[in-house]
């Protein structure tokens, strides 16, 4: 596993090749594995997932896998992820937070109280633009589960916001696959295709940092 881990670091084409001259057809299952791992498991929020996608799918491109099935594949670990990441946030994480060292809660009744107002309001846009963002879409889902957001609504915005990323990047990958120069240079793409994904996220960060303070 950390071998593989290594080679996908970055996800290039000729890493992607080692991978099928080792495993073959198995790449599928790692595939699978790594997006679960990135969308299902908290502590693994740095895994190359918008990358690996685009990657993945100009593989597809090049003839070593069919495009169809990678993108009903990866869909299904990103949908399966982000569930046993919410039920983990629900049920492990809640119970953290509210656990109590010399009568104080690890965080403020009043934090998780705006928490699932903010979910209540505002988790059907966040379970879908935190998909194209890298860390905020580990984190997302655990979040909504500690904020108790309906399961429902959670399932049918995680299900809608799990085609379009997985639906997006990878069939983004297979359409230019072809370009030659893209081929030659996915790492200086992947790279690029990073920036964009955090951008949001960074400009975010400025705004609020430029706003003024309420008194």
């Amino acid at each position: 596993m950390f071998e593989i881990f290594h080679h996908l670091f970055p996800p290039n084409q000729a890493n992607f090749i080692w991978m099928f001259d080792h495993y073959g057809m198995y790449v599928y299952a790692i595939l699978f594995l790594i997006i679960f791992i990135e969308t299902g498991l908290v502590i693994m929020p740095f895994l190359p997932g918008d990358s690996l996608l685009f990657t993945a799918g100009l593989m597809a491109k090049l003839g070593f896998m069919d495009i169809t099935t990678l993108i009903l594949l990866l869909f299904v670990a990103a949908v399966i992820g982000d569930n046993v990441n919410y039920f983990i946030g629900k049920t492990i994480g809640l119970r953290i937070l509210q656990f109590k060292i010399r009568e104080r809660s690890l965080v403020k009744q009043e934090y998780l109280e705006k928490t699932h107002a903010f979910y209540e309001k505002h988790g059907a846009k966040a379970i879908i633009m935190a998909r194209f963002v890298p860390i905020v879409r580990t984190f997302a889902p655990f979040v909504a589960g500690i904020a108790e957001m309906k399961y429902r609504t959670f399932l049918l915005f995680d299900l809608l916001g799990g085609a379009l990323w997985i639906g997006s990047l990878t069939s983004l990958g297979y359409a230019l696959g072809h370009i030659v120069w893209i081929q030659n240079n996915i790492e200086k793409v992947a790279i690029g295709i990073i920036i964009l994904s955090v951008l949001p996220m960074l400009i975010g960060f400025l705004s609020n940092k430029k706003a003024p303070k309420e008194i």
